[in-house]
């Protein structure tokens, strides 16, 4: 098939390079014309495992290419994808702007039928909207469909998640719709769920919801472990083994982050306000996500006693590893608040610096490594469970530190072990 990809971002890009690798001749279209040079030159705008070597490929057999026209894209494709930004507005509704902009330019230049197919993660009715909107700058009355088809692609693993995907959701209102899209995944040979429009966009909501739900509900039982000497690991493996639960996203630490967990939790309270329902159980979600920041703050001011001028390292920026995203990285919120009492940072990460630097305080020092970081420092953090960050040399870590004290705020470390190396030691929920 003729594919457009409209937003080549974290999931635009992914999914343009995964159907042409599946033999489609696929277009990525965006407004930023720096993005796209740096694409047509090789370059790759965002770090994805695998990614590189996709876009190398099937740019080089010539069923990828890019585009800052969605004039063009929309001209030569039948089927287009809107993958464009959905930030979250002040009061957490989802800013459809973009959405709401590329539609319009859909319209004007469709030449004959084109399947309109939402993959950005969007508020339930926004597919009514989509199609209003095409509707009214549509002069021609060319036929068109709308379709939603929600991602579920983790950063990180994206290329792997959308080949081996446990399922594929599309919402359509006609039976070409569905067919056209039937057809483009079928090479996947995946489970696929064929529901309403309305349907599809609720099920991505509330499937990240409920995975946010479950992250912030181990943080709490994290808590209380910390509170009466239990052992989360243990508790996690104990809950995990249960079917019904399973052993995923049992994982306690610092909080949840990215663009998806926090941003789509936000739209979908905002989305239960609008239509008269309170979710509370969602707010304290965000509540308990909120409160792990600063429960790890008060761990580490207990440990160092006074924070300001005190020496705090941190490993790891973004808001998980394999990724360079720092998007509501609970690493980033952590250490604007350590920097507000007065604590100097020191940070690395493999492969999230050159974001980072763009949004940290000029007066965080960003290192080469991560014994740089631990060098004279009071407080060493670690925030993003990097695999680089599991094979440390404690020793030497200990001998360069000023205070052997070790946060481990994703539980990667073996407690008993960093306290015989000397270390004092704090996990999230261990003893």
């Amino acid at each position: 098939m003729k594919i457009c990809i409209i937003g080549a971002g974290y999931v635009g890009l992914v999914s343009g390079a995964c159907f042409a690798d599946l033999g489609n001749n696929v277009v990525c279209v965006d407004n930023n014309a720096e993005k796209i040079n740096r694409l047509k030159a090789g370059a790759i705008p965002i770090y994805e495992p695998g990614l590189e070597e996709l876009v190398k490929r099937n740019r080089k057999e010539g069923r990828l290419s890019f585009s800052t026209s969605v004039k063009e894209g929309v001209k030569t494709c039948e089927v287009i994808f809107i993958a464009v930004g959905t930030p979250s507005r002040d009061g957490g509704d989802a800013d459809l702007t973009f959405v709401e902009h590329v539609s319009r330019e859909i319209a004007q230049a469709m030449p004959s039928y084109r399947l309109i197919v939402e993959k950005s993660t969007v508020p339930v009715n926004t597919g009514e909207w989509v199609e209003h909107t095409i509707k009214v700058f549509n002069k021609r009355g060319i036929k068109f469909d709308v379709a939603s088809n929600p991602e579920f692609l983790r950063e990180g693993s994206a290329i792997k998640d959308f080949m081996n995907p446990d399922r594929i959701v599309i919402g359509v209102k006609s039976k070409k719709a569905k067919d056209i899209l039937t057809e483009l995944y079928k090479p996947l040979k995946a489970p696929i769920v064929v529901t309403d429009i309305k349907s599809a966009e609720i099920i991505k909501h509330a499937s990240n919801s409920f995975l946010a739900t479950k992250i912030s509900f181990i943080n709490a039982i994290s808590d209380i472990c910390d509170k009466v000497g239990a052992d989360i690991v243990e508790v996690a493996r104990g809950i995990g083994l249960d079917r019904r639960i399973g052993k995923e996203f049992l994982n306690a630490g610092i909080g949840f982050g990215g663009s998806c967990f926090p941003k789509d939790l936000s739209a979908f309270i905002r989305i239960a306000d609008k239509i008269g329902y309170d979710f509370g159980m969602l707010k304290e979600v965000q509540k308990v996500n909120d409160y792990q920041k600063a429960l790890l703050i008060k761990k580490i001011e207990a440990l160092v006693w006074n924070l300001p001028k005190k020496t705090i390292g941190v490993l790891g920026l973004s808001f998980k590893p394999d990724t360079d995203d720092i998007r509501q990285s609970p690493a980033l919120d952590i250490i604007t608040m350590l920097q507000k009492e007065g604590a100097k940072i020191k940070v690395y990460d493999p492969q999230a610096m050159g974001r980072a630097k763009l949004e940290l305080s000029k007066n965080t020092e960003f290192c080469k490594d991560a014994y740089a970081v631990a060098k004279n420092s009071d407080c060493l953090l670690l925030a993003t469970e990097w695999n680089e960050f599991k094979e440390l040399d404690f020793k030497k870590i200990k001998k360069i530190m000023r205070q052997p004290i070790l946060i481990d705020g994703r539980n990667i470390y073996d407690p008993e072990e960093m306290k015989k190396l000397g270390f004092t030691y704090i996990g999230i929920g261990r003893k």
